[in-house]
């Protein structure tokens, strides 16, 4: 069997980007281990929400340990870093953030768990995090630069497909009417990759319900009223039903579109 180290910027990216491949490896018998490099610090919060004395910091990794148990994943882990924020916010220049993290001291911290775990697969991000957000940005560099320092071959950056989004954006009856502000931060046209670029695409329509709970259980940024959770059940599964991923070494030589993966646990590392 394989160890599986995922590598994300802040408690609930793992089970929004990947929940439902890493239960899958869970279930398979694989180790998985989640990296978190941030605290979650900056996330937002209505007043009232946490307990008294409570800190956001310290729900959210209580939420990633409960999304952890729910998906499977033996350890759940955190980096140390604060959270960077929006791009372009005040947030960006904390001396403790991730954004402003020497890459190489990070990328040895992550190093050391990725050799102490044993790990054969990393997943990190694209090259601009998703979406543009600093914290992610990063993960793609130290992920990188761990996965080199630690001699890990098997290394996928976890995305999402361009393609598939924009052509849900305007599946909706008139695509510039009833945007919310999350539509107004993004340019649809770099969000994710690509389809042509992607080379894994792993199916966990099966899984939605375990996915749906792991995301449910990072209540302080997706609660019952987010638009995360009110997705019909049809729209649920087209949005999260397939995760998708860019396979980096080893180089992927196939045509992305005929000859893409459906897994990223290669067979050699299964066994018998």
């Amino acid at each position: 069997m394989a160890t599986l180290v995922a590598f994300h910027a802040h408690p609930d990216d793992e089970s929004i980007s990947m929940g439902g491949t890493m239960a899958r490896a869970a279930a398979g018998g694989h180790k998985v281990v989640v990296v978190t490099a941030t605290d979650g610090a900056v996330g937002e919060v209505e007043d009232g929400f946490l307990a008294p004395h409570e800190t956001l910091e310290q729900r959210r990794a209580a939420e990633l340990q409960e999304a952890a148990r729910i998906l499977g994943i033996e350890k759940a882990i955190q980096l140390g870093y604060r959270d960077s924020g929006m791009m372009g916010t005040a947030d960006n220049e904390h001396p403790n953030c991730f954004w402003r993290a020497e890459v190489e001291e990070a990328a040895a911290k992550l190093a050391a768990i990725l050799c102490e775990e044993a790990a054969d697969v990393l997943t990190v991000y694209d090259s601009h995090g998703g979406y543009g957000h600093p914290d992610h940005i990063q993960v793609h560099r130290v992920g990188h630069a761990a996965a080199n320092l630690a001699g890990v071959e098997w290394v996928y950056e976890v995305s999402m497909n361009r393609d598939r989004i924009k052509a849900m954006r305007d599946m909706r009856p008139d695509p510039e009417e009833d945007l919310d502000d999350r539509d107004d931060r993004i340019d649809f046209d770099k969000i994710g990759l690509p389809e042509a670029e992607i080379t894994t695409a792993v199916d966990v329509a099966d899984l939605l319900d375990t996915k749906r709970a792991a995301m449910a259980a990072h209540q302080s940024q997706i609660d019952e009223a987010s638009w995360f959770l009110q997705l019909p059940p049809e729209a649920f599964l087209m949005s999260f039903g397939t995760e998708w991923f860019r396979r980096v070494s080893p180089e992927f030589y196939g045509d992305p579109q005929s000859d893409r993966e459906n897994w990223i646990i290669p067979e050699e590392l299964v066994g018998p």
